[in-house]
């Protein structure tokens, strides 16, 4: 897949695209349909495909104050876009000066000069330029004008019920906990990287040693509570854990930010430094607060358990 990620390494349209646009916060099945859906207009027409994305996030730029927290950073989404087999990746700066442009200039600078757009795939609820004045409508005025057809992709919609697959939906289901849902509509379970660092080593001396893992500002994580999550280290092994999200109300009553801490089971080793991956599984419980270091422990050592047992069959 090549990726690009300045507009001057177009250097013109070296070859014709079938195209889709959009954030694709997530990669989740909804998008997975959409850019299946452009993959085969390429091959209808004889074209390459491509994927037009945004760093950073449109909503940072221009409503940093309400932008969302994202399910997945840019090195994560080129992954899972890699894995759908798109030929071409084209991530576009996202500043001022482009959340000003029209939504002629938008097509005319990226999908026509840069990519040699001839088809144009989207999710109808898809808008662009300035205020998010486009949409596919005004997308179809501009192909008759400049030469490319385009498709809007009805929303896919769950098997549970009449949600609407979208990344909004996603982040509801982690603010609740609701981990398995998450990963119904991602169509894998959701993942939280960021590197191992020190703390307080409380978990090492009542026996439960944690990894804290120091997931990026922004970044999607589920609700407060103890999940049963698989961990992979750099090496790709991976192990079964039990993860503790929140601000550990037995030792803290006024913590600001929830911590993330992984606890490998059946392992023994030095975590510090390294990159973590946690792919989270179910919840077993909420988080809450315990009398005492005794109580706590009793609880640690079922939590280690259920997670130990929901693993084993997922």
């Amino acid at each position: 897949m090549r990726v690009i990620t300045d507009l001057a390494q177009c250097e013109g349209a070296e070859h014709d695209h079938a195209v889709t646009i959009g954030t694709y916060d997530g990669v989740h099945l909804g998008h997975q349909a959409v850019i299946q859906a452009t993959r085969k207009e390429a091959e209808r027409r004889g074209l390459r495909s491509a994927l037009v994305t945004f760093d950073p996030h449109p909503a940072m730029v221009v409503r940093p104050d309400s932008a969302p927290r994202l399910l997945v950073d840019l090195e994560q989404k080129l992954e899972l876009i890699e894995a759908c087999g798109v030929d071409t990746v084209l991530v576009v700066p996202f500043d001022e000066i482009r959340s000003s442009e029209t939504p002629e200039e938008f097509v005319t600078s990226v999908l026509l000069d840069c990519l040699g757009t001839r088809a144009i795939v989207v999710g109808e609820d898809f808008h662009f330029g300035k205020d998010r004045a486009g949409d596919v409508n005004h997308l179809s005025e501009l192909g008759q004008r400049y030469d490319f057809a385009v498709t809007g992709i009805a929303l896919l919609e769950g098997e549970l019920g009449d949600r609407v697959i979208s990344s909004t939906a996603i982040r509801r289901c982690l603010d609740e906990g609701d981990v398995q849902t998450a990963a119904e509509l991602l169509g894998r379970p959701h993942e939280t990287r960021g590197p191992v660092v020190g703390g307080d080593e409380r978990g090492r001396t009542i026996g439960f040693p944690t990894a804290n893992i120091a997931v990026p500002h922004g970044r999607s994580i589920p609700g407060d509570g103890v999940y049963a999550a698989w961990y992979e280290r750099p090496d790709g092994s991976v192990y079964p854990a039990a993860i503790n999200i929140g601000k550990r109300p037995t030792f803290y009553q006024d913590a600001e930010h929830s911590l993330v801490e992984a606890h490998l089971i059946d392992f023994d080793g030095d975590l510090y430094g390294e990159q973590a991956r946690v792919r989270f599984v179910s919840q077993l419980r909420q988080e809450r607060r315990f009398d005492g270091i005794d109580a706590l422990q009793v609880q640690l050592a079922q939590d280690v358990a259920t997670a130990r047992e929901a693993l084993s069959t997922a």
